[in-house]
């Protein structure tokens, strides 16, 4: 799949899966900005892209601010003349709290759905108009198997994911952009090992289909499909690549 000509943005493209994101976009020719609110991550990423060869340029994002998703939108149309695709993948997620629903701060609850859940449509109307004047476009929204696992405010905040891409993709049919979402089981990153203790990463890999971690690579092959145009008829969808951890009819 080719996106020669296109401009990307990836939100917390500054390492794990989004950094893998922006590095397979770049690779196939799209210009990626990468929306990361820890900017030296970001400027480390942006680096490595251009110096293999691709285009790329780091904004500090903070994907629960207004002005911080409008700033990121109007980076990637000066740099690089709009908007084809966003991938929404930051979130709190390595090394967050751990808590119950009775028992979480308020305020590391209302934080954690800032980023998690309302960071989604924030950058999505960040890149909006920029979108717009290129005719339309394609957005992925990271999920996770978590939405349908009952796994506290970190499923929460995915399984109001799965509505927002549903109601995104009928709003923003009529202006031929398309919205999808993935939802990866469990992933063999850094964020996965410091959040998940070993022995229970064990048992879910026994309990899959295919019975493996995932890798990166898993995610990219789905996110860079669900953004070609051989998904050109594919909107409102929630994409398991998952081992088989999560069979829905």
């Amino acid at each position: 799949m080719s996106f020669e000509g296109k401009v990307a943005v990836v939100t917390g493209a500054g390492g794990g899966i989004g950094e893998a994101y922006a590095k397979a976009l770049a690779a196939r020719g799209c210009s990626v900005v990468i929306a990361e609110i820890q900017a030296e991550n970001g400027q480390r990423v942006a680096k490595e892209i251009e110096a293999a060869g691709g285009r790329a340029i780091a904004v500090a994002t903070d994907v629960a601010s207004e002005e911080s998703t409008r700033e990121m939108g109007r980076a990637a149309a000066e740099a690089f003349g709009g908007v084809d695709f966003l991938i929404n993948n930051a979130a709190i997620y390595g090394g967050m709290e751990m808590h119950g629903l009775t028992t979480v701060p308020l305020d590391y609850w209302n934080r954690f759905m800032a980023v998690n859940m309302t960071g989604v449509l924030l950058a999505t109307r960040g890149v909006l108009p920029h979108m717009e004047r290129r005719g339309g476009g394609a957005i992925v929204n990271q999920s996770s198997t978590a939405a349908w696992m009952g796994a506290g405010y970190y499923g929460i905040a995915k399984l109001a994911v799965h509505g927002i891409t549903h109601s995104l993709a009928r709003e923003l049919g009529p202006k031929q952009i398309r919205v999808n979402a993935i939802a990866p089981g469990p992933t063999d990153t850094e964020a996965t090992r410091s959040t998940v203790p070993k022995p229970i990463l064990e048992q879910i890999v026994q309990s899959l289909c295919l019975k493996r971690m995932g890798t990166v690579d898993d995610m990219v092959g789905a996110a860079l499909f669900l953004l070609s145009d051989e998904a050109r008829w594919i909107t409102g969808h929630i994409l398991n690549v998952d081992g088989g951890q999560i069979l829905r009819p």
